[in-house]
């Protein structure tokens, strides 16, 4: 049987009194992109995190590529790509100096660097910019150096925070094609956004957060079926499982 690109079990996390993890169990499987969607507050980041080493759990256990987190975050940081929502870069240096930087934490041999930056940099339309200040970059352009930073080392799984955000629809469609041609190649992907439509066509396999918990996992035939939704959209099998359906009463109310 082939090992999980991702296992999570029992995992939880409070921050003070709020629980923001509570229990979950997450599988991933290698080649596969699994969408991470649920409301803001649901816990979908601070699941990422503690997937990345980031936070520590407070209980449970969680293993990326074979590796368990807790005994080897730096042996996951190897073999993962992170694309936060906001990504967190140093405006004061160049494009292609950052992305420098981040080759060199990985020990990326020089030729090799400049092959995948000039690859990178062509298809995502950034070339021409990489000698500007990060700190003049529009969000978007940030956005697409953030990606290129996460894919830099080819690593087994990347793991996406609202990454498409700022990206005009140009550039959502290249990263959205991008993606689905990693998975193709093995590259496991953990993907999370607001926007269902993305998700219903990107993710092979769908888990949806609710208050820290998982409250449906699996493809969209199977999510359809659990929330006895046949034919219906991921927007609407989404309401109806996390219990906000009733959003036209709230607009009326909203509109008094």
């Amino acid at each position: 049987m082939e090992e999980p690109a991702l296992q999570a079990t029992s995992l939880t996390k409070s921050f003070g009194t709020t629980k923001a993890v509570d229990g979950i169990d997450l599988l991933m499987r290698q080649g596969e992109i699994l969408g991470l969607l649920g409301p803001n507050g649901s816990g979908k980041s601070t699941t990422m995190k503690m997937i990345l080493g980031i936070l520590r759990p407070d209980s449970g256990t969680i293993v990326v590529g074979g590796i368990e987190v807790a005994k080897n975050p730096i042996g996951v940081k190897e073999i993962v790509g992170y694309v936060p929502e906001t990504p967190q870069t140093y405006e004061f240096l160049t494009g292609v100096e950052y992305l420098d930087f981040i080759a060199d934490m990985y020990n990326i041999p020089h030729d090799v660097r400049r092959e995948r930056i000039a690859q990178f940099l062509e298809g995502l339309q950034m070339k021409g910019h990489e000698n500007e200040l990060i700190g003049g970059y529009s969000q978007g352009m940030k956005q697409k150096i953030a990606i290129i930073a996460a894919l830099i080392h080819r690593p087994k799984i990347l793991v996406m925070d609202e990454a498409l955000n700022g990206l005009d629809p140009r550039s959502a469609k290249l990263v959205k094609d991008l993606l689905r041609n990693l998975a193709n190649e093995g590259i496991s992907v953990l993907f999370s956004t607001h926007v269902l439509e993305i998700a219903e066509a990107l993710c092979d396999e769908v888990a949806i957060m609710y208050q820290g918990k998982i409250v449906a996992n699996g493809t969209m035939t199977e999510l359809r079926s659990q929330s006895g939704l046949p034919g219906s959209t991921l927007e609407e099998v989404f309401l109806k499982i996390t219990g906000t359906g009733e959003l036209d009463e709230i607009v009326k109310e909203l509109s008094k």
